[in-house]
């Protein structure tokens, strides 16, 4: 049977367009911080699907994920005049998105994780191609659904840190920044979870 690994590189790095996007919204957030309250806009738009997708990989639950992010850039607008200009937005905006996640995640007394089918199989591993035959398709979709399944199981520590250096793009310091952890705490943490995924797709892989 063919191989049904998914890339976890994890020094996957943001797209040129995206940093120039990201740096966009630095220079968003500054204006906003020193008084131009329409500039937030900007920062909306680049940066609510980033949160989105940071979010409904945290919570494994698409409707959570848009609320959270409503209150995560409510926060982030009410917060506007701490925010220091020159500073990148972006690991700011994470650290806001993930203590709404926690706060829900308190609130409800620590349900277990459920995936909303429409997560199942979704971004997180390599597509097939249109052209792709249908056991290429099943390969790849019983390895998201591995991937999803193996995120939704390990514990919420673990899971920030992949998430935000693999599919986030951030560098180690910045993920410790946004999760208050030293780098060699988050390395460990996305090593585990990185272990656990690769375990999960070993096993895809010998049937």
């Amino acid at each position: 049977m063919q191989s049904s690994s998914v890339s976890l590189d994890m020094s996957a790095r943001a797209p040129s367009s995206e940093s120039e996007a990201t740096h966009a919204a630095d220079l968003a957030m500054a204006r906003c911080a020193e008084g131009d309250d329409a500039a937030f806009h900007e920062v909306f738009s680049a940066l609510a699907p980033r949160l989105a997708a940071f979010l409904k990989r945290l919570s494994g639950s698409p409707s959570l994920a848009d609320d959270l992010v409503q209150e995560t850039m409510l926060k982030m607008y009410q917060a506007r005049g701490h925010f220091t200009p020159g500073m990148p937005v972006v690991p700011w905006a994470y650290a806001v998105a993930r203590n709404c996640y926690l706060d829900a995640a308190r609130a409800a007394r620590r349900r277990p994780l459920v995936l909303e089918d429409t997560e199942l199989g979704a971004r997180n591993a390599a597509r097939p191609s249109p052209e792709g035959d249908g056991e290429q398709n099943l390969i790849a979709r019983r390895a998201a659904e591995a991937v999803e399944r193996t995120l939704a199981g390990m514990t919420t520590l673990r899971r920030e840190a992949f998430v935000l250096l693999r599919y986030e793009g951030l560098s180690v310091a910045a993920a410790a920044q946004v999760l208050g952890a030293s780098e060699g705490a988050v390395k460990l943490r996305a090593f585990q979870a990185y272990e656990m995924i690769r375990t999960e797709l070993a096993k895809l892989d010998s049937r």
